[in-house]
């Protein structure tokens, strides 16, 4: 189960001095993220460690939730940021610059980053706070009840011994007692958005749509997404939604980077397209996650693997295999092409990447992974960089990349 908090107001106000001190374009970059629906989220992830990773962002309306986000957003993931001092810097760096969604997992850490995380929130007031420097701030928590298919995954993540057959997938019992026994560690009364991560083959759609439901009714949780589910899969959960009278979700969190398309370019629009109506009237978009392809997109790993990278882990063998691959070479290659056009606007490589993801209209939040404060500060940099995007730009990258996918027709606006 994965939790998310964000902000429902206008929370992009300066923190201090350096902030009020922005490029002329400012004001276009709070526009184009309110009137395209642009959300900024903060991941707090932990693999074996809590570490909370948060970003600050524009906030825009949801179209058909009429909650506020932001337009960027950070993940904090790895040992590096298992300190709760540290924990507390970023995630106050990344409230104070605006950011209003924090995000994190039941599994994460054993339950000990949703601990570290709600104690946090309760020390700072975040709840309650109505005045500056974030104006009115609502924090929005989202929680994610992992499905079976990725239970062995997280488990290899967390170190942890396996669970009891109740204790995790989609079923009511889980769904239901995992999220009231998040909310106790958070030290909160609800969250605003419950993510069910990846599809349970072994739960009938039915009961996961009517528990998400339900959750929502009892006032645990205001609205439901899902996770690295596929088209057809989000298709069946509206088509239950429909049949009975219940809650659909409201987004899908899904992979989305420079080497990753698909789905968020191609699929999710024509999954839209073959809803219809019904989807428009409650879906948000898409909440996308690893916009640096788990930090290859950094070029960190240009000259091989850095000892203190995430690749030199034991658990990332697979990152490792991926990057001294012959595909990872190529897409190092391609790296150092798209690294000359961030030169020419003026930033740098992961803040263009993160600009990228957050020009799709059909994005409505990006979240971002940050392991210091340095590494966040750049981050939140990306925000100036979409004005920039051009269609001229977008056309370069495009040709660099040679990996736009494309549909019969073009459902994106």
């Amino acid at each position: 189960m994965q939790v998310s908090i964000a902000c429902t107001d206008h929370n992009l106000k300066r923190g201090n001095g350096d902030h009020s001190k922005q490029s002329t374009t400012s004001p276009n970059v709070v526009n184009q993220a309110r009137a395209k629906f642009r959300t900024v989220a903060i991941i707090a992830r932990s693999f074996g460690s809590f570490t909370p990773r948060h970003i600050s962002l524009k906030e825009s309306t949801g179209k058909h939730t009429g909650m506020k986000y932001s337009p960027v957003g950070t993940i904090l993931s790895g040992p590096s940021c298992c300190c709760k001092a540290v924990a507390e810097q970023l995630m106050t760096i990344a409230y104070e610059s605006g950011v209003n969604l924090f995000d994190t997992a039941e599994v994460y850490a054993g339950g000990r980053a949703e601990i570290i995380l709600g104690n946090i929130i309760k020390k700072k007031c975040w709840r309650e706070r109505t005045e500056p420097p974030c104006v009115t701030h609502h924090s929005v928590f989202s929680l994610h009840f992992v499905g079976d298919q990725a239970w062995s995954l997280q488990q290899n993540f967390t170190g942890e011994e396996s669970k009891a057959e109740t204790e995790r997938g989609l079923s009511r019992k889980h769904i239901i007692e995992g999220l009231k026994g998040s909310l106790q560690r958070m030290q909160m009364e609800y969250v605003d958005v419950v993510f069910a991560n990846r599809p349970d083959s072994n739960t009938p759609m039915e009961e996961i749509v009517r528990a998400m439901t339900y959750v929502i009714n009892q006032g645990m949780a205001m609205y439901w997404g899902t996770s690295r589910w596929t088209a057809m899969e989000i298709m069946e959960a509206y088509s239950v939604a429909r049949q009975f009278n219940l809650i659909p979700p409201v987004c899908e969190q899904a992979e989305y980077h420079l080497f990753q398309r698909e789905k968020v370019e191609v699929q999710l629009p024509e999954l839209y397209h073959k809803i219809g109506k019904y989807a428009l009237m409650h879906w948000v978009g898409a909440m996308t996650w690893s916009p640096l392809a788990c930090g290859i997109i950094t070029g960190k790993y240009e000259n091989g693997i850095p000892e203190s990278s995430r690749a030199s882990m034991k658990s990332y063998q697979w990152l490792k295999e991926k990057i001294v691959s012959e595909d990872g070479r190529k897409q190092q290659a391609k790296l150092k092409e798209l690294n000359h056009i961030a030169e020419k606007l003026g930033c740098t490589l992961p803040q263009l990447a993160v600009a990228w993801c957050l020009r799709n209209e059909g994005v409505s939040s990006v979240l971002l992974g940050t392991s210091n404060p340095e590494q966040l500060t750049e981050n939140l940099g990306a925000i100036q960089v979409l004005p920039k995007m051009t269609s001229h730009v977008v056309s370069d990258i495009d040709h660099i990349l040679g990996n736009r996918p494309y549909s019969k027709k073009d459902y994106r606006s």
